[in-house]
């Protein structure tokens, strides 16, 4: 169909891959599964099984879906020893 965009892999986009790879395929057949307003449904209702929803490459590089709580203080702390570091690294430098 020559339209690609890159989707997370849930129920919705391999249900589109398996009518994609039948032979006569076409957009009307997957329309309603792919369409904007079932979408945006998935942000609305946080549900990310609802519908087809864009990412980019960073998802990657997801390893763990910590607390908000958790990604603060971890965020903090790592900001704190790359600090550390780099003004330890200019002190010596003066040095």
């Amino acid at each position: 169909m020559n339209n690609t965009s890159r989707v997370f892999k849930n129920k919705v986009s391999e249900e589109v891959v398996s009518i994609e790879q039948q032979p006569g395929s076409k957009f009307e057949d997957v329309r309603e599964l792919v369409s904007g307003a079932r979408g945006r449904k998935v942000y609305e209702m946080g549900d990310p099984e609802y519908g087809i929803w864009s990412l980019g490459l960073s998802v990657g590089l997801i390893r763990d879906i910590p607390t908000c709580e958790e990604l603060l203080r971890r965020l903090e702390k790592e900001a704190e020893e790359m600090m550390s570091l780099r003004l330890n690294l200019k002190v010596k430098a003066k040095l």
